[in-house]
């Protein structure tokens, strides 16, 4: 049986492109954003997905708005709920009624730089390789388990922009993978971390080998 899947995004949706086109043996039930204009939702819509705009702005607080999100997840029944780009945080509640089955991409090796604006702050504090991260959601921000890492270079003439860009090619690479494993029911969680069913030398955190020159 095909793992069900329900994407949550907030802007163009460029890590659910990558998902749906990368064929894996899942089925995206549904696409579901907190903003009625995003991108993401035009794309999903193009591909026969069922899509549903829920705007947080309409909500009084982020429990209302995340129960209501909940409920409009649990509806499309999903084995797993992805984050490509949702750009808000998650209550304790919506988390932890989604536990072991929600997967989120950050834009740097954590636990360095969570938060947001990952590459300037790299590019700041003058480290020589950044990259990004899929991990499971946690109630602690950007710091789940981690199933799987890349590595760029961070080169002396980067600026913000064009290091993103390289991570984001690595994000887009990445993340079908760890989906993959989901879905094939390879990833477990032992002690904090992911161990990888079937490879035992993945010794619990796999990182990619490959660094985008």
């Amino acid at each position: 049986m095909s793992c069900r899947v329900v994407v949550l995004l907030s802007g163009r949706g460029s890590n659910f492109r990558a998902i749906a086109e990368a064929g894996l043996p899942i089925t995206i039930a549904a696409v579901v954003s907190n903003r009625p204009d995003a991108a993401g939702l035009v794309y999903a819509r193009e591909r026969g997905i069922a899509v549903c705009a829920l705007d947080h702005r309409a909500h009084a607080d982020r429990e209302t708005f995340d129960r209501l999100l909940a409920e409009e997840i649990e509806r499309h029944r999903p084995d797993l709920v992805v984050l490509a780009g949702y750009m808000r945080i998650l209550s304790p509640a919506f988390i932890a009624r989604f536990e072991g089955r929600l997967l989120n991409i950050h834009p740097s090796l954590l636990p360095m730089f969570p938060g947001l604006k990952t590459h300037e702050r790299a590019l700041a504090e003058g480290v020589k390789v950044h990259g990004c991260t899929v991990h499971f959601v946690t109630a602690d921000l950007d710091h789940g388990p981690i199933v799987i890492q890349a590595a760029v270079p961070v080169r002396a003439d980067d600026t913000p922009e064009t290091l993103g860009a390289r991570v984001l090619r690595q994000e887009h690479r990445i993340y079908p993978e760890a989906v993959r494993w989901f879905a094939e029911g390879r990833l477990a969680i032992e002690d904090g971390r992911v161990n990888l069913r079937g490879d035992p030398a993945s010794q619990s955190v796999l990182a990619s080998a490959d660094v985008a020159m």
